[in-house]
């Protein structure tokens, strides 16, 4: 965690589970064995959260294979609704999902 915590408004707090949820599952369904690290940002005017995975060390099981596909595109939307942004891509071996939300 970096910054001084502080309340935010609920909006926030519920983007911010929610894109933990939607990446920590991605992690486990799509890099398994996978070392993760999870920063919580406050800023001045907002809060953000970045998750980051190492990259799987198996082959992605059965789980992989559950679930819509819209976790990511769902709190995308979530997050532009309160007028910030998502962003996710591969990077290096693994994989990050950043969150910036106004707070």
């Amino acid at each position: 965690m970096t910054g001084e915590a502080r309340a935010v408004p609920v909006e926030a707090v519920l983007a911010v589970r929610r894109v933990a949820q939607a990446a920590l599952t991605n992690v486990r369904k799509h890099a398994p064995g996978a070392r993760i690290r999870v920063r919580l940002e406050y800023g001045t005017d907002d809060v953000g959260l970045e998750v980051r995975d190492s990259g799987g060390r198996g082959k992605p099981g059965e789980l992989a294979k559950s679930g819509s596909g819209y976790g990511l595109p769902g709190v995308r939307e979530r997050a532009e609704l309160l007028g910030g942004t998502l962003e996710s891509g591969l990077d290096g071996d693994g994989f990050v999902v950043r969150l910036r939300v106004p707070a």
